[in-house]
């Protein structure tokens, strides 16, 4: 993963209205560049494939100048591979100063594009000044990291991916860390949801965790942590938490 993300974590914000931020416009050039960093972006699972199609967006207005459609294979992960894909290129348009928000509520015109399915769109606009993004990321509102977090190792990775993006800022994740490895489940209740559809919870909650993984990487990487990692499918059971990945140390 490319290391260099690591520090937009810090300078992210999701811009829900993008209201002020100047007159600048994305150039054809900066799309390309986009469309082609993507391409380089290490996937969550390897085998799945996956596209993004850019296009202007005239419905449901928040003032983004453009949507990017993620379209994927519907296998296993799939919906974790889009969130862990996706974050990257959330990142990755920060350090372009280009503002962004993983949009859910959106409707693209097309359903299906080279055999994919849609899966989800990250609204885009060009802003001005690095000074409009996020200049305190601990001034976020977020769960205290003693409530995601279990186990008293890697407590400084905790309170950085603690602050990773989710639907309606649910944050369905618990973590449980030792020496040797870093369990992540995925929370199943539906708990506070927002303007969520109920029978959406489980769909965006999947692709949270993805970005989710994202950011624990990212921090693992940047601490020098050499890892292995081990992926689990999502169950259709009760219980309260669905394990996701084991990072072994």
């Amino acid at each position: 993963m490319n290391k260099e993300l690591y520090e937009m974590i810090f300078k992210r914000k999701s811009f829900h209205l993008f209201r002020n931020i100047g007159n600048e416009h994305l150039t054809e050039e900066e799309l390309k560049d986009i469309e082609e960093e993507f391409l380089k972006f290490k996937p969550l699972v390897e085998d799945i494939k996956v596209k993004i199609k850019i296009v202007k967006k005239e419905s449901i207005l928040r003032g983004q100048e453009y949507c990017i459609l993620f379209y994927s294979e519907k296998k296993e992960n799939y919906l974790q591979n889009i969130g862990y894909l996706g974050e990257q290129l959330d990142l990755y348009l920060v350090s372009k100063n280009i503002g962004s928000l993983w949009f859910g509520i959106g409707k693209p015109d097309e359903q299906q594009l080279d055999g994919l399915d849609y899966v989800i769109m990250i609204a885009i606009a060009k802003v001005d000044s690095p000074d409009k993004f996020r200049k305190d990321m601990y001034k976020s509102k977020r769960k205290e990291l003693s409530e995601i977090w279990s186990g008293d190792k890697y407590l400084d990775i905790g309170d950085i991916v603690r602050f990773a993006p989710s639907a309606c800022n649910t944050q369905p994740w618990k973590v449980e860390a030792s020496d040797k490895e870093i369990k992540v489940y995925r929370y199943r209740k539906e708990g506070k949801r927002g303007i969520m559809p109920k029978d959406k919870v489980i769909y965006y909650n999947q692709i949270d965790i993805g970005i989710f993984l994202c950011f624990i990487e990212l921090c693992l990487e940047h601490n020098g942590i050499n890892y292995t990692k081990e992926l689990f499918e999502e169950k259709n059971h009760e219980d309260e938490y669905n394990l996701t990945a084991i990072y072994h140390i």
